[in-house]
């Protein structure tokens, strides 16, 4: 993409960055800096506006969200400031939601994977309400490298001919990804990256609490890690 895109592109989404970031340092302990998420989540936009090719189908806001939230955590990660109990909720999550739709053939329900967790629907609510916060598809995920190429907070701007064609199969699975959750799951996703809403926002639009809304993005950003291979 061109530089001048690029730069348009990162310019109009920097407000999202500021936005993820909030969001997530709500459920972080008090020593961790606002400006850290920021800067790290930049680089995502970054990466992102740089690789970003519209004919794979997914918005640029929601894939730029996607690897944004990744880069936050992915930082957090490093930094030792992601609570383990959230990891552990994480991958508790992930799993259940992959056996439960493999045993299906397709999309499970929340009561099915409440099943496969062992625990009644209250619990599983509050573990996809806490997965809003902390569930992400990581660019290590899907197969890609788990510490990019940075120099001086930049990132190599000339991939190989094979790293070209893995983020090109990564568009391409995040874009299908999104495109087959459930309706209501996509729509929230929609609603916040695309249309800049915020969870209360959602809400009022959806005719259900802000909890709720936290519910069913985490439900989807599950969805994303378990059809896309997510794991820690």
């Amino acid at each position: 993409m061109a530089a001048q895109e690029v730069d348009r592109l990162v310019r109009a989404h920097a407000p999202l960055v500021k936005r993820i970031a909030y969001h997530l340092l709500a459920r972080l302990p008090a020593s961790v800096q606002v400006d850290d998420l920021i800067q790290a989540g930049m680089m995502g936009l970054m990466e992102a506006a740089r690789r970003y090719d519209d004919g794979h189908g997914a918005s640029f806001e929601t894939y730029a969200g996607i690897r944004i939230r990744g880069t936050m955590l992915d930082e957090l990660r490093r930094g030792g400031w992601l609570p383990r109990t959230a990891l552990r909720k994480l991958r508790q999550l992930t799993e259940a939601t992959r056996a439960a739709e493999r045993e299906l053939g397709g999309e499970a329900s929340p009561e099915a994977i409440a099943r496969q967790l062992g625990m009644d629907m209250d619990g599983y609510y509050t573990l996809a309400r806490e997965a809003s916060e902390f569930g992400v598809v990581r660019f290590a995920d899907l197969g890609g490298e788990e510490d990019e190429p940075w120099e001086n907070g930049i990132a190599d701007t000339s991939p190989g001919p094979q790293a070209q064609v893995e983020d090109d199969d990564l568009r391409t699975r995040i874009a299908g990804a999104v495109d087959l959750l459930p309706e209501r799951e996509k729509l929230v996703m929609s609603l916040y990256y695309e249309q800049n809403l915020n969870l209360r926002e959602i809400g009022e639009v959806l005719g259900v609490s802000e909890s709720r809304v936290c519910q069913i993005h985490g439900q989807a950003l599950i969805r994303l890690r378990a059809r896309l291979g997510g794991r820690d």
